[in-house]
């Protein structure tokens, strides 16, 4: 049918009207075209004609135009109709042994069919499983100029698992954002999607991250294993004095305790912790995260969208007047967020947050530097836990061995003593790393009337970390020498973690 109806997306058609229709190349991937419901029914060299059936879906709408850069003209379509031509394409044998096995690196290859061929859905089933199974963080796929490449985090260290033809990545992405329900045609702008993912009956939840790069596109799922999330106080690797004194903060009703340390230091697993610890019936406890990486029943989770304005400065905001209880921001940015924080800890609120400092003394200065009063730090400020992730080593090949002369001048320099260390040979259940698994470590103070005074007075930071110190807090490197000495890690680890 050449003649167009109408400019208006609401004018109903039927795509036994436009028969034949494009196919092939010609038309959008089969999964694009069942997931959002929309259908090339004509194409000529100034404008395309698409059935669509949801036309009030603008977003879906500005995205077609983008991608074919000229004129479109969207009819309604009944869905009904749309499901009986697919069940047609898909009963015609013809389709599936036709198959093209070229990967076409022209912008109209036919993504479906790449993302659909066996060999790539084998790849990324095997890629997901196989990271499952060894317990990995996260898979990074990318793409260089010759080649691509699948890694591995274990225990928080990159490892390349295997190396495949940069020919393709193409097929790997749209199978990637296909499973995460993605825009299989933009490739100019970052994605974010998730996938559910069931092995061996463990539900893994993956986070999927889609950044463009020189040579393609970058790749990177995080993986929250639902069953081995779900951790305790008890297992983060506290000392006894040091649970004690989390207890203590953890069961405050006022005031603000921060957790510090580095991007992937553990600081949102022990907040999470914290709060299935504390939640309670008699409790309203309100998270506001970026992003929700663990689900807590009984816990308000708000995820920020920064896109449509949902920021931690402007959820806070609204969060004050659901009369919560508890809070929990997952990271305080800038001043703006900060001085909401210390108002919600000043009316009658306990606060929960992160900030990225060296260590658990570090928060008063980072405050201060933000434009924070002394005097409110001191009076909101309860405790501060800093933290960092070591790993541990492999039971399975564990050795001990005599401590180098090396190694006995670092624990010297901090009054500690051991003849004998220990490490990990490297074996099959530890991928040959020497490690398996990893554990915090550890350290938090609790702020009294006497740090109050010193806060306020602005006294420097080493004087307050010698008066702590002097009223035992231990200090993150003797908490990490002490895990060495006890066979939990190796003291390379700790210098790698801590003193690096």
């Amino acid at each position: 049918m050449d003649v167009i109806k109408s400019f208006y997306s609401y004018i109903n058609t039927s795509i036994s009207e436009y028969e034949p229709i494009p196919e092939g190349k010609n038309q959008y991937p089969v999964e694009y075209i069942e997931n959002n419901h929309v259908i090339k029914l004509k194409e000529y060299s100034d404008k395309v004609i698409v059935g669509i059936c949801d036309p009030e879906n603008i977003m879906l709408m500005e995205a077609l135009r983008t991608y074919h850069r000229k004129k479109v003209i969207f009819f309604k379509i009944d869905k009904s109709e749309l499901t009986s031509y697919l069940a047609k394409i898909f009963s015609n044998t013809g389709y599936a042994q036709n198959k093209e096995r070229n990967i076409d690196i022209d912008e109209k290859v036919l993504l479906d069919r790449l993302a659909n061929d066996a060999p790539v859905i084998n790849l990324m089933n095997s890629i997901l499983i196989d990271a499952i199974r060894k317990e990995a963080s996260d898979i990074h796929i990318e793409a260089f100029s010759d080649y691509a490449v699948v890694r591995y985090r274990l225990d928080g260290e990159l490892h390349t698992i295997k190396k495949f033809d940069k020919v393709k990545m193409r097929a790997v992405t749209t199978r990637v954002k296909i499973m995460a329900n993605l825009n299989i045609m933009e490739r100019r702008l970052p994605q974010d999607g998730r996938l559910t993912v069931h092995i061996d009956g463990d539900t893994v939840d993956v986070r999927v991250s889609v950044v463009p790069v020189i040579d393609g596109e970058s790749i990177v799922l995080r993986l929250f294993n639902k069953k081995k999330s779900l951790l305790s106080i008890e297992s983060l690797g506290l000392s006894s004095e040091g649970k004690e004194l989390l207890y203590k903060l953890i069961n405050l009703r006022t005031g603000l305790v921060l957790a510090t340390g580095p991007t992937g230091s553990g600081k949102t697993t022990t907040l999470n912790e914290m709060l299935r610890t504390i939640k309670s019936e008699s409790l309203k406890i309100i998270s506001i995260e970026d992003p929700v990486e663990y689900k807590i029943d009984g816990v308000n989770q708000i995820q920020t969208n920064e896109k449509i304005g949902l920021t931690f400065n402007t959820i806070l905001k609204r969060v004050l007047r659901q009369d919560p209880n508890v809070i929990m921001i997952g990271e305080i940015r800038d001043l703006s967020t900060a001085e909401l924080v210390v108002r919600a800890a000043l009316t009658g609120h306990l606060v929960f947050s992160t900030l990225h400092t060296k260590d658990s003394v570090s928060v008063i200065s980072r405050l201060r530097n933000m434009g924070i009063e002394p005097y409110l730090i001191a009076a909101v400020l309860k405790g501060s836990i800093a933290q960092r992730l070591v790993r541990l080593i492999c039971n399975e090949c564990k050795e001990e061995y005599k401590i180098t002369e090396k190694e006995k001048k670092l624990l010297d320099f901090y009054n500690l003593q051991s003849r004998y260390l220990y490490r990990g040979k490297g074996c099959k259940s530890c991928s040959n790393t020497g490690y398996k698994g990893r554990t915090g470590v550890f350290e938090l103070f609790m702020v009294e009337e006497n740090m109050e005074e010193m806060i306020v007075k602005e006294k420097r930071e080493s004087e307050i970390r010698s008066y702590l110190i002097s009223r035992g807090m231990i200090p993150l490197i003797i908490n990490g020498l002490k895990k060495a000495i006890a066979g939990l890690t190796t003291l390379s680890e700790i210098e790698r973690v801590i003193l690096e």
